[in-house]
Formats: structure tokens, sequence, C-alpha cells
């Protein structure tokens, strides 16, 4: 029965192929027209009029919505993307069959997707979300060869059998969030594809061995469904360039039998990139085959028991993350051999009761060492001195007890000291105040006695850093003297959250001092600082500390001596001028200046202890250091998205505060609508930010007044026309460059405006994440910094050419 359906599936798509051969000498744009026309009649509502120049008098190539492609003499292209019309979804544009790119997105369009889309054979690009169109993909799909990207959401059923049976061009199929069922299906010839994301959905079976032959796989997701049977260690071994692998929420791993793990470690024990695995029960022994590992991240699994001796027998690895588990029991004492470790991070765990390994001394080359969070008892060891490449230490929130021994003032390259929340006494070693680089110190909720140090760090630390020690006395310089008593000559600027001001401290550092209004709730306060205080990104502007007293508020961090995004952006000088003043950021700076914060923002989403969502993410809130490096600011204080467990649709949970919050231009639609705050809010903020950037022109100037926005307005009038929508100034720069780089500006420019846009689209569902976009824009920028690869490929599905051979921009989505 298999065998004779794919012998007629064989030939239905040679009946497609040749048929489509044989229309393509006779039809033309005029036997377009008729298509359109019959699309037309089907659409029963049209508010904002968008098909009314569709009619006898007007030429085809110039509906509203069409695109040509002239040479051809054919329409290639349909966009009626915020139209509002109403209607089923119709077959006839199956007769448009030389079309690469079908959108419709956020409409009202209804009923399933049609069968007769198969004779679309050049279709690349297909776009339909945000309408009610729903239902399965029709099985004939595997017929639309072209295609190189697979993305849709609302999808039910079953993927029909042949889906991967004719993929030789499939790069990348996302199907997350959906409600599809039944078996993976078989994979066909799909050499090409990279990444297979399942995720949160309801298959069942096994992973099909077939997808041994996707030979090219980097990414493995088929987290959040009901697989069952063996982890397949023999379609592993078959996978030579498998890197990411998430397994978790499947029956696929027993917590009370992890007997099965050992051929699975087994076959990835010759892999020299696997750098991120997700488990379930407790950590296997066969862990240790993994001899060519770099990093493991365990991080936030539901992972128990003891760690294995044998983990300490990977001789290559440098990062190791633990934390968020319920591991219990000591750090195994051979962890001291992991002479290669820059990272260990075992916070947020059960680990019982007893020294700190005095092994943990012998790592000499770890840079970040967390064990917050755990059970452990006893001494901080004096030998602890030995890792002096350690820059963050953190040991907070166990019940240790002891003196801090004055050896800690070794750490000549400590940045982040945090001992708070345990059982410390005695005096503060004066040794710390001689660490030059230290800007975090945290002595909070300890048993700690005398006269507190003077110089260096303690020269610039608040109350903040000695709550609740009973026992301590000696003078605390505060922020009123280095901001010379709050002067107005002193403020930088003043916003919805309080005033910024800049103060010098006596050591000389810079510091910006953002004084915040009052009525914030304590205990929420010190209680997300504190969490705040933990997350480190070199694109997040890092707080040095905190004041919280009950009629004072204030965030201490590092001056920014190239102000904001936003001054440099509309001021040559720095100083805020309107849109109408100049500006020194060049394309390289401005794409740049996007990648960082689309770094940041994906270290908040996706990788940072908390789950943080920003809310107000806008050119004022992103700040530039000496590098011109974007740092993003203002990015937490009551507006934490705390990772919470549960089932399949509980990753995140409800911040202290869920009331509507943002800056007007930059607010994505859907919070107006009542939604609750959301990750993809701030993907919608970064998307109308980087369309500032390519067209310097606020969200809130006059022009969009009356419901026109930023995003709308560049849709409008791009079009592929830079002079249209960009920045002049950048149009002006770019004509003074040679033929061959204003090719590479053009592409440039092209993908950066796509990019703004698919991020700010009015639904929350078609827009990427974080991580999509910092893929996108890394690529970016080293394309445009001479790379020696001859495309730029997206993860998102923009693709074009290298300078000589410039396509369009493509987005490939189904």
């Amino acid at each position: 029965m298999v065998f004779r359906r794919t012998i007629f599936l064989f030939l239905l798509q040679h009946f497609f192929i040749i048929s489509s051969h044989a229309l393509s000498d006779h039809h033309s744009l005029e036997t377009d027209r008729p298509t359109l026309v019959e699309f037309k009649k089907t659409i029963t509502a049209d508010p904002n009029s968008r098909l009314s120049n569709w009619n006898d008098s007007t030429h085809v190539c110039y509906f509203t919505g069409v695109v040509c492609n002239k040479e051809h003499h054919r329409v290639w292209q349909l966009n009626l993307n915020d139209s509002g019309i109403v209607g089923p979804l119709s077959p006839f544009i199956s007769n448009l069959t030389h079309l690469r790119v079908l959108e419709l997105v956020n409409n009202h369009l209804s009923a399933e997707i049609p069968r007769e889309f198969s004779s679309l054979q050049h279709l690349q690009l297909l776009l339909l979300e945000g309408n009610d169109i729903h239902g399965q993909i029709p099985d004939t799909f595997s017929l639309l060869v072209y295609l190189t990207r697979v993305r849709q959401n609302r999808l039910t059923g079953k993927l029909p059998p042949s889906f991967f049976s004719n993929c030789t061009l499939l790069k990348n199929v996302d199907l997350s969030f959906n409600f599809l069922e039944g078996n993976i299906p078989e994979i066909g010839s799909c050499r090409g594809l990279w990444n297979l994301n399942l995720y949160n959905n309801q298959f069942t079976g096994e992973i099909p061995f077939s997808i041994t032959n996707a030979t090219s796989m980097v990414n493995l997701d088929v987290e959040y469904n009901f697989l069952s049977g063996e982890l397949p260690s023999k379609m592993v071994e078959s996978l030579p360039h498998l890197e990411f692998l998430h397994f978790s929420f499947n029956a696929l791993i027993s917590p009370e039998n992890n007997s099965n793990l050992d051929p699975f470690f087994t076959a990835l024990c010759n892999y020299t990139s696997v750098v991120e695995l997700e488990l379930e029960g407790s950590i296997p022994p066969t862990l240790s085959n993994l001899t060519l590992l770099s990093q493991l991240n365990l991080t936030s699994n539901l992972l128990s028991g003891t760690t294995p001796e044998e983990i300490s027998q990977l001789p290559r690895l440098q990062r190791l993350f633990l934390s968020h588990n319920s591991l219990s029991g000591p750090i195994p004492a051979a962890v001291g051999q992991f002479q290669h470790l820059v990272l260990l991070d075992l916070s947020n765990n059960k680990f019982s009761e007893g020294d700190l390994p005095i092994e943990l001394s012998k790592l000499e080359n770890v840079q970040e060492m967390d064990l917050s969070s755990n059970r452990f008892t006893g001494r901080v060891s004096p030998q602890i001195s030995s890792c002096i490449a350690l820059s963050l230490l953190n040991i907070s929130h166990n019940r240790l007890e002891g003196e801090l021994p004055e050896s800690l003032g070794d750490l000549k390259n400590l940045e982040v000291l945090d001992v708070s929340v345990n059982h410390l006494f005695g005096t503060i070693p004066t040794s710390l105040s001689n660490i030059r680089t230290l800007k975090f110190l945290n002595l909070s909720v300890n048993e700690f006695s005398g006269t507190i140090p003077s110089g260096g760090i303690f020269d610039s630390v608040t109350n903040s850093s000695f709550l609740q020690n009973g026992n301590l006395c000696g003078s605390i310089p505060e922020l009123f003297d280095a901001t010379g008593g709050f002067d107005e000559h002193s403020k930088l600027g003043s916003g919805s959250s309080g005033r910024v001001y800049k103060g010098v401290l006596l050591n000389g550092m810079l510091i910006a001092v953002i004084q915040l209004q009052t009525g914030i709730p304590t205990k929420n306060f010190n209680r997300e600082c504190q969490v705040l205080k933990s997350i480190r990104h070199r694109n997040l502007i890092r707080i040095i500390t905190t004041c919280s007293q009950p009629d004072f508020k204030a965030l201490v961090l590092p001056y920014m001596a190239n102000g904001s995004l936003d001054s440099r952006l509309y001021s040559h000088s720095g100083t805020a001028l309107s849109t109408s003043g100049s500006s020194d950021l060049t394309l390289i700076q401005r794409v740049n200046i996007c990648s960082d914060i689309a770094e940041g923002m994906a270290y908040l989403h996706h990788h940072s202890p908390v789950r943080v969502t920003h809310r107000d993410l806008k050119p004022s809130n992103v700040l530039l250091n000496d590098n011109m490096t974007a740092l993003v600011s203002d990015f937490g204080i009551a507006r934490l998205v705390m990772t919470v467990g549960g089932g399949n649709n509980s990753r995140f949970g409800k911040s202290t505060t869920n009331m509507v919050c943002g800056s007007v231009g930059y607010i994505a639609p859907e919070y107006g609508m009542g939604s609750n705050m959301n990750i993809k809010g701030d993907v919608c903020s970064f998307g109308i930010l980087v369309l500032e950037m390519v067209t310097r022109k606020r969200p809130t100037d006059n022009m969009f007044a009356g419901g026109l926005s930023l995003h709308k307005w560049v849709e409008s009038h791009y079009h592929g026309q830079i002079e249209r929508a960009v920045d002049p100034l950048l149009v002006k720069a770019m004509s003074d460059q040679t033929p061959e780089v204003k090719k590479m500006w053009e592409v440039a420019i092209g993908e950066l405006t796509k990019l703004g846009i698919l991020c700010s689209q009015d639904s929350p569902s078609t827009r990427p994440t974080m991580l999509d976009a910092a893929d996108d824009l890394d690529r970016l920028k080293r394309y445009l910094m001479g790379d020696a690869t001859a495309t730029f490929a997206s993860t998102l599905g923009i693709s074009s050419s290298t300078v000589g051979n410039h396509t369009s921009v493509q987005k490939l989505v189904v």
C-alpha cells in the first residue's frame, strides 16, 4: 500500500511538473489577470479598499499587492498583508503558476490550505499567519520542491506521510507550538535539512530512523511531545554535524531506569561539537564517554540524585552548567581535574551539607564560579585564592560559617563577590579593598562585626552591601557626595522611572546614578535587584550596586561616555535633537548596534537564570560605551518573568507586576487588547527600533498620527527602493561608494529593513524569536565585514546573494 502511494505521488508530481512547463509557454500576464479577478470575487469584504483597482482599466502589474517579473511576463508576488479582507482562502491562486511569494498575513481568511496550492511549483514563501486558516497540511505539499523553509502555527491533525518525500532544497523546518499528532513522517532526501523543530506538539511513536538521511542536521528538537522508545543511539551516529539535542519531556528517558542511556552516550562520543543536552532523571556515568565535549548545559532540567565522579573525565570541558535542578550530595572531589574549565555554575540545587571541596582551588583557569542557593556548610577555604582567574564568585544563600579569609584579596581579577545569606562572622577582610577590579560586593544577612574597611570598593558601596549585619560600624559614603548632592549640573536626563545623574566616586570611577521615583515596594525592589545583579552579558548594562531605603531608592551603573543610542542617532554632537539633526552613525555601526541589542535581548529571553521581558525597549534605553558597543539598560525592575515548573505551557510565570507599560510607539499592539506581557512584545519593540535605525524616523513623529505606524509606513514606501524609506544620510553615504560596495550596502539595508518588518508584525505568532534575529544580524555583520562565505543565508529565511549577484530578499515560511 505504501509502495503504491509512493508511485502515485511520484507520477502526480511529474504530471504537475510537465503540466506547469506546458502551461508556462501559453500563460502570460493577461492569463494571470482572470485568476486575480476570480480571487477577488471570493472576497466578501474589503474594508480598506485594497482590491479597488483590480479592474479592467488597470494593468495587472499595478494591482495593489501584485509584483510582476516582466522578463517572464508573469505575476511573481502577491502581498495583501494587513488588508482586513474577509473570505475563504481561494484555490484560484493556484493558477498563478509562476508565483514565488504569497503573503496574506493578518486578514480574515478562513478554511484549510487548498490542496490545489501544490500547483505552485515555484513557490518559495507562503505566509498565512493571523487568519482562521487551520487543519492539516495537504499531502500534495511534497510537490513544492522549491520550498526551503516550513513554519506555521495553528495546525492540527497528522503530517502527511509524504511531507519529507521530496525535500532536496528544504533547509529549515519549524513546526513548534502546534497541535500536530501521530508519527513523525519518514525523512526522504533531506540532505540539506539542518534544523528540525517539532517542539510542543502531540507526536507519538518513535523518532524515525530515516532522519539519518538529513546528514546536515545541526539542531534536533522534539521536546514536549509523547514520543516513546529508546533514545536513538544508532541514529545519532549517522548525524556527524549534530550539535544541539533536545529530547526532554517525552517518554524517551525513564528516571527509574537510565541503563538505556549507555549506547546513546557511546554514540555521541566521537563528536567534537555537541554543546547542549537536555535530560531527565539522574546524570548517567556514561556521560564521561563524551571526551571531546567543551560545553555541557543541563540547566533547568529535572535532574536529581548525585553527580557521578565520572563527569570529571571530560578533559576538554570549558563550561559546565548544572543550575536549577535537584542535584544533591557533595560536589565530586575530582571536579578539580577540569584543567580547562572557565565557567562552573552549580547554583540552585540541593548539594548537601559539607565543606566546599578543597579541590575547587585547583581550577586555576575558572573565571566564574556560582555555587549559590545550595546547602553547603563549613568554612570558606583560604586556598580559594589559588583560582587566580576568578572574576565572579557567588556562594550566597548557603549555610557557610566562620570568617572570610584574608587571602580573598589575592584574587586580583575579581569583579563580583557575593557571600550574602550565610552564617559568616568575624571582621570583613581589609584585603578586599586592594582588589582594583572589584565592582560588586554583597555581605548582607550574615553576622559580621567590627569596622567597615575603607578604600577601594568600600568607598563606592552603599548600605545595601551590609544589610542585616547588626554588629558592623563605620562610615559608608552615600551617592549624595558622588553626584554633588544630586545637583542639576550632574543631571543627565529623566524619564518615567526617575532621574539619572552623573557621579564620580572617590576612586575616580565614573558612574550613572538612577534615582528612582518613590512608591516601589521595598520587598519587590530588593528581591528583583538581587536577581538582576546576577545577570551577566556583554550587551546588558551591569548594576554596580543598589541603594534601598524607605525614602530613597537608586541604581548605580557604569557611566557610558557615548550616551544613549537615541542621542547618537539624532544628533552628531550627542545632544538630543529632532530627526532633522545629523547623525554620525555609519551603516556598519548601525548593524553592529542592532546585533548587540539582539544578543542582549536573546540572553534575557532564553539564557539568563530567570526569564526577563524588557517591555520598554527603545533607543533611549540603549547605551553606548567607549567602543560603541551597545548595552541594553532599564531591563528589569519589577518586570521579571520567573522560570516555573509545570506543564507544557507553563515555562513562563507572571511578573511581580504584570501591568502594561512601555513607551508610546514601541508598545506591541496586543498589549492594548489586554494580552499579558510576553517576550514577543519585546521582539515587536526591537523590530520598531531596527526600522528606526534604518529610516531615522521616530515612531512618535507627527507623520505617524492618525493610526499610521512606522512599520506600515516602511512597508508601503520601501518595496526595494531605498531612497523612498531609508535615512537620507545613509543614501548619500551609499552613493559615494564604489559600485561593488554600493551593491553590498543595498543588500545589507534590505536585510535590515526586512528584519525590522518581520519582527514588528501585528500578530505575535508571526514574529521570530530574539535568538533568530541575533543569528541573522551576526551573519549580516560578517557579510558587511567581507566574510569569505559565498552567500548570506538567514535562519529566518531571509536570503541574499553576495555582491555582483544580488537577488531580492526571500522569507521562506509556511
